[in-house]
């Protein structure tokens, strides 16, 4: 195992080495960062050119520059680390790095987890429901999705995301026709998802239209979005959904104990409500950090002790939905803050934010803040899933289709398994495979931040530093943001096979 990492890292650094010369080759010929000066007018044009000249050591040949650059990023593997600086703003890359990347680390973390999971979630579904209406609807909206462009997706969230929602607030009432439209489409999204034959169709429209519409006139009646909220019911009733619909998916059919389990932690956390809300008067990061792992622990904890056949399952179970209700809990108590924020004078009554990160000179206490965070992550966040998560459809779409065909799936039907126990326990783990190969590398991607995105939204993340630097013709940064990304993407290819070792079980990794 060892070695084999060893190998790898070998031929990885390798690899990197030798994009790094191709890169800071391409730089070298492409940007000219005396191009201002020699066109300039001002009287002392020679010696500007001159001083630029030695600050930058634009005499000494590039190959020799490339590798003093080389040696002061090689130290790095050694702690003294040495990317150069900028000779714009005169500051180091590692401190203009150290600014980026947490800043696209924020972007890319919530849209690309979402972007997983939605697009696998749909895609599977889609492959388990092939030729239906729901598979060739949400095969037309993949196609959709993916053929949009980014820049052009921004702008709409811009305009019907942040401004039109802005108005809304204004009166956040809904029409009578409003209503009757969300409420029919809802029931047609419903009746597509749920299938069946037409009697069982008919039903699911009736009582999704009905529920859409009784919940869309009880937040047009309260004026809901003035002063949002999920309160101890709304927490009671979703955890109790997420316990039943975690215990189904990742549990064996009759194991009743993984039921009991997840059912019994979302109790304990519905207990909890308001105990903690004592304790988030003086909440910090690194609280809700430390809840967050409590919640983790307790479903073990409770999972463990109800055990059974297959405690692991109960523990896994029971694990996720303590999660689940303690980020309801979370969410809740950040929507308490939303009227003080949304009266705040820096905000006035427009909270959707459309640029940057955070709002300057914005007062308020650790739930203000994270609430600022969200609402100026929520567009870009929405901007990136929808790109990503057409292509994690169609890919896990497909991956399941060819699952599903293998002998090995007709043997398990034929001694008798249920299809939720064939689909989720045999042919999903497999179907993961082919996204092992493409997830990780997209991860590692992603560190280059979202450029256009970012450009967009005015986010000052690794793609606002790329841009910055192509400007400015100042390589240093650039070949900052390229070591960063490299780097990521040679170690996503390792962790790619590891990820292959561990989702199936003929692949070892050896010396």
């Amino acid at each position: 195992m060892l070695s084999f990492i060893a190998r790898r890292l070998l031929s990885s650094a390798v690899v990197l080495i030798g994009a790094t010369f191709i890169v800071y080759m391409l730089l070298q010929l492409s940007l000219d960062p005396l191009e201002d000066l020699k066109t300039s007018t001002a009287p002392n044009k020679e010696a500007l050119i001159e001083a630029r000249t030695r600050l930058l050591d634009l005499d000494t040949p590039w190959p020799l520059r490339y590798l003093g650059w080389l040696g002061g990023a090689a130290g790095c593997v050694v702690g003294q680390c040495d990317l150069g600086a900028s000779w714009v703003t005169n500051q180091s890359v590692l401190a203009l790095l150290s600014t980026a990347i947490p800043s696209t680390m924020k972007l890319i973390t919530a849209s690309t987890l979402l972007a997983i999971v939605l697009g696998i979630a749909v895609g599977i579904a889609s492959a388990l429901r092939q030729y239906t209406g729901f598979d060739y609807g949400v095969t037309f909206l993949s196609f959709v999705l993916y053929s949009l462009p980014s820049f052009w997706v921004a702008v709409l969230l811009k305009q019907w995301g942040a401004i039109g929602f802005n108005d809304f607030l204004r009166d956040p009432t809904y029409s009578p026709v409003a209503t009757i439209g969300l409420a029919v489409l809802a029931g047609l999204i419903w009746m597509a998802l749920v299938g069946g034959d037409r009697r069982r169709r008919a039903i699911t429209f009736v009582v999704a239209t009905a529920a859409t519409g009784a919940l869309l006139a009880y937040l047009s009646l309260t004026q809901w979005f003035l002063a949002p909220s999920l309160g101890i019911v709304g927490v009671a009733v979703t955890g109790a959904a997420i316990a039943f619909a975690v215990s189904t998916l990742a549990s064996s059919p009759g194991n009743r104990r993984a039921l009991y389990a997840s059912l019994t932690t979302a109790a304990v956390g519905v207990a909890l409500y308001y105990p903690l809300q004592y304790a988030f008067v003086n909440a910090t990061a690194l609280l809700v950090a430390g809840l967050a792992l409590v919640a983790v622990g307790v479903g073990l904890l409770v999972g463990y002790l109800f055990g059974g056949a297959d405690r692991a399952q109960s523990m896994r179970s029971a694990a996720i939905v303590g999660l689940g209700v303690g980020l309801l809990i979370f969410v809740d108590r950040v929507m308490r803050v939303w009227p003080a924020y949304s009266n705040a004078s820096r905000i006035n009554g427009r909270p959707i934010a459309t640029i940057g990160s955070q709002t300057p000179n914005l007062q308020g206490d650790f739930w203000v803040g994270s609430l600022d965070t969200f609402t100026h992550l929520l567009l870009p966040t929405i901007a990136l899933i929808l790109i990503s998560f057409a292509s994690y459809t169609r890919y896990s779409r497909a991956s399941l289709l060819e699952v599903m065909n293998q002998d090995y799936i007709r043997t398990a039907r034929a001694k008798g398994l249920s299809e939720r126990t064939v689909t989720m326990r045999h042919a999903f783990r497999n179907a993961l495979i082919p996204l092992a190969t493409i997830v990780p590398l997209d991860i590692a991607a992603l560190f280059g931040g979202a450029i256009i995105t970012e450009r967009i939204f005015a986010w000052s993340g690794m793609g606002t530093l790329f841009l910055t630097g192509l400007h400015n013709r100042d390589a240093d940064p650039i070949m900052g943001y390229f070591i960063v990304v490299g780097t990521m993407l040679v170690l996503a290819n390792i962790v790619v096979v590891f990820v292959y070792a561990a989702l199936d079980p003929r692949i070892r990794v050896n010396a």
